[in-house]
């Protein structure tokens, strides 16, 4: 059987890179909490029987969100040989309250103290065996970034694990509560003897996932549980409970088998409160502190100094009240303008024009493009003309019309794996809170939604970190408005056909997603479902460092790399299919190939369902199709508009491309396209994982509505008053248009609904 190594520890503690260099795996590292939604597991370097398992960070093992209760059910019920608890050097008054929970678990502990490398730059120093000694568990100092430490972290775990060295509680609480931990003790005879004192601690504090477990059942013959308490503790000195419990026995009648409703337990936790003058949870919580606070003088010697930091000096210009949002609206500007218009536009150019062109010029020498190498070969071997359309015409025109924009996306991912490696990424959260909280946001919403910046799967997986359930479900409908790396295409596409590669639009589709976000906050927020205040937002501002080379690469290249994969199989799927829809149909009442799309299966299709989008500026049955390909993948939007577009008949220079494209649309009905595409619903991976998010048909249902209705509103406004302030005059259309509008600013600025209660399923 594997050895399992659980990686333990605070968002924001380097957890992921650990993982990574105990491994060699390559998992996304983010600079705020929320990464990690789920356990990730690989196997130790060196170690064929040993896995390591990297679980969402946490700050306690109260269960108060998804990834709390993930990380603490995998220890208590997946039995972990040993846990390494990565704890945060400068900040480690508050990771060693996590690390008093951990040693009280029954499990082998081994504490790896990383960012050590930042300790000694501040000039500070942490006493590794000082803090070894108060918390009785291995203790080895390490930067999981720079690889210092790390292998001698792994062999403690390992010595630890084979040792069999189970952990002993660092805390001695005052006497009231190891008094109310003594007299739950023989209450549970099904919980093995090493946690008891770990659920002893869970019930004091009303736990609901212990109440849920039912530990405190009975089934012996005799039926007061207090009876055995008092008689094995009669003589205790040590249990100051002990008085208040025996006055009050005769008022136990019955009890009720399990949870917190034993009415042996109920009486534990009533005389303990009393005796305490407070409730048990903040009695244990100040226990835990007083604890930190006693041993932190022996273990940390802090650097004098008055001056501020560099994070400090940055952090007052880049949050202040006045700075931050033109700050942050010219960082994304430069972002999507260094992306989409300049340096990832002059490769994406070569790449269409030359390697899915008609060649390029390689040190004087002319190599001619995918097109015209494979177009030879199939002439020269003479396949059938049904052939060369399908790899002509269907595989590299909606393939290679995806694939030309991956220099974009590469350099779009690079600059922002370098932003959020720099420490930025978290301040843009904490910035707009201020501005989602006016309108009854919480920042907190906004984390998952810069991890969708790359892809809406995690993005949505993020949403777990949200304890507010309201809160949690309107941030999985909103999440895909921010546009991801699969819709850059998209606006890479309508910018260089009907723009020009104007710079500003790239940057619009990002500030308009958040104005969606916002706007569907505020209309959400005042209806009964998801109406009440937003959930507090606190986050720790993590301090600015230079990123790594290799780490932005790596960030860089696994995204990139992912959606090349998802080219080569999903997208690839989609352009044969759309290639032999478009090229079949029935001719004289006989099906076969036809010369004329419009007589395609793909035309008939189109046609039923174009109707819907007409209103809209994009009503052919072309635009129609390649939007309901997008639900597969959203980069299908550009596959398809290859395929029925002949992109891999594009004239030297390229311009037949987008000239293909521009001429079934004007400038407004292909900002209306590229609008609609953006917000409607999300490709099926993302749908999906908002169904599980969700957990319930119903919800997925409403989001997957609500996404559709906004995105064809906002469509419709922008087309219908764009069309009447551009002098096409007052229609049906426009007047539909008003009603619209009129109807979104009522969602807006109406009264806000009764708060319902949620309904929990039983």
């Amino acid at each position: 059987m594997a050895l399992k190594i659980a990686l333990a520890g605070n968002p924001n503690a380097g957890k992921t890179t650990l993982f990574n260099a105990l491994t060699g795996s390559n998992q996304f590292v983010g600079n705020w909490p929320g990464v990690t939604v789920e356990k990730k597991e690989g196997r130790l370097k060196g170690q064929r029987d040993a896995t390591v398992v990297d679980l969402p960070g946490i700050y306690s093992l109260s269960p108060y969100s998804l990834e709390e209760v993930i990380s603490r059910n995998y220890i208590l019920e997946e039995n972990p040989d040993v846990i390494l608890n990565i704890i945060d050097g400068t900040n480690l008054e508050r990771n060693l309250f996590l690390t008093t929970q951990l040693l009280e678990l029954g499990v082998p502990v081994v504490a790896a103290l990383n960012m050590m490398d930042a300790v000694e730059k501040s000039g500070d120093s942490i006493h590794a065996g000082e803090l070894q000694k108060a918390l009785g568990c291995p203790v080895v100092g390490i930067s999981a970034l720079k690889g210092t430490g790390v292998a001698e972290a792994a062999e403690a775990a390992l010595k630890q694990a084979a040792a069999k060295q189970t952990a002993t509680p660092a805390v001695k609480f005052n006497a009231v509560i190891e008094g109310a931990i003594l007299a739950l003790d023989p209450l549970m005879d099904g919980v093995p003897k090493p946690l008891r004192r770990f659920y002893a601690l869970k019930t004091l504090e009303r736990d609901e996932k212990v109440a849920e477990k039912h530990l405190f059942g009975v089934h012996r013959e005799h039926p007061d549980p207090l009876h055995e308490h008092l008689a094995y503790h009669h003589h205790d000195p040590r249990d100051p409970i002990h008085d208040h419990l025996a006055h009050r026995r005769d008022r136990v009648a019955h009890y009720h088998h399990g949870g917190l409703r034993h009415s042996g337990v109920e009486l534990i936790l009533a005389a303990a409160e009393q005796k305490l003058g407070d409730d048990a949870e903040s009695a244990i919580t100040e226990g835990r502190y007083q604890f930190i606070e006693r041993i932190l003088p022996k273990v940390l010697k802090r650097h004098s100094s008055t001056t501020m930091s560099a994070s400090d000096r940055i952090d007052r210009v880049v949050t202040n009240r006045i700075c931050a949002l033109p700050i942050f609206a010219a960082i994304i500007f430069c972002i999507y303008f260094v992306a989409v218009t300049t340096v990832g536009a002059w490769v994406t150019d070569w790449t269409n024009d030359g390697l899915f062109g008609d060649g390029f010029s390689f040190f004087g020498r002319d190599v001619p493009g995918i097109p015209a190498l494979v177009g030879g070969g199939l002439e020269a071997a003479g396949t059938a003309d049904w052939l060369n359309g399908l790899i002509l015409d269907g595989i590299i025109a909606g393939v290679g019309a995806v694939i030309g924009f991956v220099p974009q996306m590469l350099v779009l991912f690079f600059l922002l794996a370098a932003l959020e490696a720099c420490g930025y990424m978290a301040r843009i959260a904490f910035i707009l809170d201020r501005v989602f909280r006016r309108f009854g946001l919480s920042g907190k919403s906004f984390i998952p939604m810069l991890i969708g910046t790359g892809c809406g799967v995690p993005g949505i997986m993020a949403s777990r970190t949200i304890e507010n359930e309201k809160d949690r479900r309107m941030t999985v409908m909103t999440t895909t408005f921010m546009p991801c790396g699969a819709k850059l295409p998209i606006i890479a596409l309508v910018s260089g056909a009907l723009f020009g590669g104007a710079w500003w639009v790239a940057p619009s589709t990002y500030f308009l997603g958040i104005f969606s976000v916002v706007a569907s906050g505020v209309i959400l927020k005042k209806t009964a479902p998801f109406a009440g205040e937003p959930a507090p937002f606190v986050m720790e501002l993590p301090a600015y460092h230079l990123p790594t080379l290799v780490n932005v690469l790596r960030s860089m290249w696994e995204r990139g790399w992912s959606f090349v994969k998802k080219a080569g199989s999903i997208i690839l799927f989609s352009a044969v299919t759309v290639w032999f829809l478009s090229s079949f149909g029935f001719v004289g009442g006989a099906f076969g190939m036809v010369e004329d799309m419009n007589g395609s299966i793909l035309a008939a299709v189109g046609n039923a369902v174009a109707w819907l989008f007409a209103p809209l500026g994009f009503g052919t049955w072309d635009a129609a199709v390649a939007t309901i390909t997008g639900l597969v993948a959203k980069e299908n939007v550009v596959g398809t508009m290859g395929v029925l577009y002949g992109f891999a008949d594009a004239a030297e220079n390229g311009e037949e491309i987008w000239t293909s494209f521009a001429g079934g649309f004007t400038k407004l009905s292909a900002f209306t396209f590229l609008s609609f595409n953006l917000y409607c619903p999300p490709c099926f991976a993302a749908i999906g994982a908002i169904r599980r998010e969700m957990n319930s048909a119903k919800w997925t249902w409403f989001a997957l509505a609500y996404q559709f209705a906004y995105s064809y509103a906002l469509a419709l406004v922008v087309y219908q008053l764009g069309s009447l302030f551009a002098g096409a005059g007052f229609t049906a259309g426009t007047a539909f248009g008003f009603l619209t509008l009129g109807a979104l600013v009522f969602g807006l600025a109406r009264k806000p609904a009764a708060s319902r209660p949620l309904q929990k399923k039983r």
